[in-house]
């Protein structure tokens, strides 16, 4: 028998995204950035998820701790900047109250007079972190297993990316879709799209894509092929591989991608690593957050025309990708408010929507309703 996708009502209502906001979110792991991100005392890193602001900071003993961006005085933001360094202590720059790198209250300006204030209650209010092969996570309440236990089906093959020694290359940057951000997890966990809406991946796979689902984590991936491409950058680019001896043979063609519940994802290629996070901002809106990493024995400069080149066609080529999936994804949550819609069928090969679908039902009741309620 057939699974079914989830009902079309939960891709637009807003009721539905303030449940989500609740049973979803407050108890997932967010990544805010990797520890290289934050490479020296005083360096930080942030994240905004949902109304929540969060900075992880290195202290002076090398300590990376994740503190809410908030001033304990009047909430000021203390940090704007995605990255950057705050030197000795984070200031606020509202009423210049200041705070030591382990989040305790510094100082408060004399002329303000809080005379008799108990600094010790007003520090910064830690955010529970885990650090995960170099990545920061954290969350905001219990409920789900550590990132440990929950990517630990691939904790072998992960381990041999070495991604603790990555170094950020570029920037972090945002990008809006106007779609629910299931719709977004969804495209990226399918794989029989490729073929059909992919022309670019389906020439460099030859067929080798594939897909599984376990608990927590999806896994998608693809082996370059070795028959060379028509289209010149993708052929540039399965030639740059080919040469690439920094990199074990093992993973010189292979493209690989892990999707974390319920919204982080890692594309690991040969040439630079990227995280992805659909962050939700409404029930139809989703800010796509990324950066890419590389190692960084591969930025030497008898390596680095090579892999600077494989880069750039690496960019090229989801580039497009990524211009299909707009395309496609918005489609799709067009037609999620279709009255000849309700919810589709999933086919055998559908393991990672299937599992999307089957934690969504189980955590939240109201998704197992093909209308929302109140409505026959």
């Amino acid at each position: 028998m057939l699974s079914h996708s989830l009902p079309a009502w939960l891709y637009h209502s807003p009721a539905f995204f303030e449940i989500e906001r609740e049973k979803v979110f407050a108890q997932a792991w967010h990544l805010v950035g990797h520890i290289n991100d934050a490479p020296t005392p005083g360096d930080y890193v942030t994240l905004e998820v949902l109304g929540e602001r969060v900075v992880s900071v290195r202290d002076e003993h090398q300590v990376i701790r994740s503190f809410h961006n908030v001033c304990r005085h009047r909430a000021s933001r203390l940090v704007s900047e995605a990255r950057g360094s705050c030197g000795k202590r984070l200031v606020c720059p509202y009423h210049a109250w200041s705070y030591s790198l382990d989040g305790s209250l510094k100082s408060v300006p004399k002329w303000q007079g809080f005379k008799g204030l108990d600094a010790s209650q007003y520090g910064l209010v830690p955010v529970e972190q885990e650090i995960w092969q170099g990545f920061i996570f954290v969350r905001f309440e219990k409920g789900l297993p550590s990132v440990s236990e929950m990517m630990a089906p691939y904790a072998d093959e992960i381990a041999a990316f070495d991604l603790e020694k990555l170094v950020p290359n570029g920037r972090v940057t945002l990008r809006p879709r106007s779609v629910n951000w299931k719709n977004v997890a969804d495209n990226y966990s399918d794989g029989m799209h490729i073929p059909v809406a992919h022309p670019g991946l389906a020439r460099i796979f030859g067929g080798t894509y594939k897909i599984e689902a376990q608990e927590w984590v999806d896994k998608m991936s693809g082996v370059i092929d070795e028959k060379r491409s028509n289209t010149w950058s993708e052929r540039a680019y399965q030639k740059l591989i080919d040469g690439m001896t920094n990199v074990p043979e093992s993973r010189r063609r292979l493209w690989v991608y892990y999707k974390l519940w319920p919204n982080v994802a890692f594309d690991i290629y040969p040439d630079q690593v990227d995280f992805m996070q659909f962050i939700p901002v409404s029930a139809t809106e989703t800010l796509i957050r990324e950066i890419a990493y590389v190692h960084p024995d591969s930025m030497h400069p008898g390596a680095s025309r090579e892999m600077k080149a494989a880069r750039y066609l690496n960019w090229r080529i989801n580039r497009q990708v990524n211009a299909e999936d707009t395309t496609l994804i918005e489609g799709v949550q067009a037609g999620m408010r279709s009255s000849a819609y309700s919810s589709g069928p999933l086919s055998p090969n559908e393991v990672c929507l299937a599992s999307f679908s089957k934690r969504m039902r189980a955590l939240i009741p109201e998704a197992r309703m093909e209308r929302p309620p109140g409505r026959n």
